[in-house]
């Protein structure tokens, strides 16, 4: 079952979505904010809860493991379609989809949107069908989506599942910690960044039913960050070399993000040293 707590902004009638196992805690709680508690992968339970005006909906809904076929196909698919199907007959302004750069499987980096998608596990493949299903959507329901394909956005207080906490935690510790040889080729976008394009895609209203990807269009290897933030620190022992990649790991992937800036006039402003230093303040 895939769990998926709402949040949705009253003042601006904006809703979200983000998968979570747990309730998010009394503490983490914001404000002026109204949280609703639903399972996506259940279309009469989203109906009935979801019975008010929305403008603006952004789809984060994910499943982290990406190994579990099933589980990702509940809900980045399945959820994505429950969703739609609660909102494609009301008059929103925005149906963000936040899909995956996955999507785009093993091509050549810089990879655009006008790329054919053959992606390689089941999270990308999962994705993929609900961005299919988006384009379907949008010419029968003239249906107002935008689908991003993020690449790796980091931040503050970001859980320690992703590369970047994880280095940051061991390092704090002065820990020895396992890593690949870090020839991986990534890139980096800050959460703040991010923020920003989804506000300016909120006011550019006649711009919709299009695929954009976001990052910072700048790759850098795994090894470059890892040595960055234990650099930054001061502490921290990782051992190169000791994870072996997985079969089915991109060697390089990273974005062109040239339509993104176009269109949106939107332009990446946190250098990642920057970005890093800021993340890391978090974790003190």
């Amino acid at each position: 079952m895939v769990i998926t707590y709402l949040k949705i902004y009253l003042k601006k009638n904006t809703f979200y979505t983000h998968y979570q196992k747990k309730k998010p805690k009394k503490k983490k709680r914001l404000r002026n904010i109204k949280y609703i508690y639903c399972d996506i992968t259940k279309f009469k339970d989203l109906k009935k809860k979801l019975n008010c005006h929305f403008d603006h909906i952004i789809n984060l809904s994910g499943y982290i493991d990406h190994s579990k076929k099933k589980e990702n196909m509940n809900c980045h698919f399945h959820g994505c379609k429950n969703l739609v199907s609660v909102f494609k007959k009301k008059k929103i302004k925005t149906f963000i989809q936040v899909g995956s750069s996955l999507e785009y499987g093993n091509q050549s980096s810089p990879q655009s949107e006008n790329k054919k998608c053959k992606p390689r596990g089941s999270y990308g493949l999962s994705k993929l069908k609900a961005s299919d299903f988006l384009k379907s959507v949008g010419k029968i329901y003239d249906f107002p989506y935008i689908i991003l394909r993020p690449y790796q956005i980091y931040g503050p207080k970001q859980k320690n599942n992703r590369l970047i906490p994880q280095t940051i935690e061991a390092c704090l510790k002065n820990k020895k910690f396992d890593c690949s040889l870090g020839l991986q080729k990534r890139d980096f976008l800050y959460v703040g960044d991010f923020v920003e394009l989804i506000k300016k895609i909120f006011k550019q209203i006649k711009l919709r039913k299009e695929i954009f990807n976001v990052g910072s269009g700048k790759p850098v290897s795994v090894k470059q960050i890892i040595k960055m933030i234990q650099s930054i620190i001061g502490l921290g022992k990782p051992q190169f070399g000791k994870i072996t990649m997985r079969k089915d790991e991109i060697n390089s992937l990273y974005p062109s993000i040239k339509k993104s800036k176009k269109k949106f006039n939107w332009t990446p402003k946190i250098k990642l040293k920057a970005g890093i230093k800021k993340t890391i303040q978090s974790y003190v």
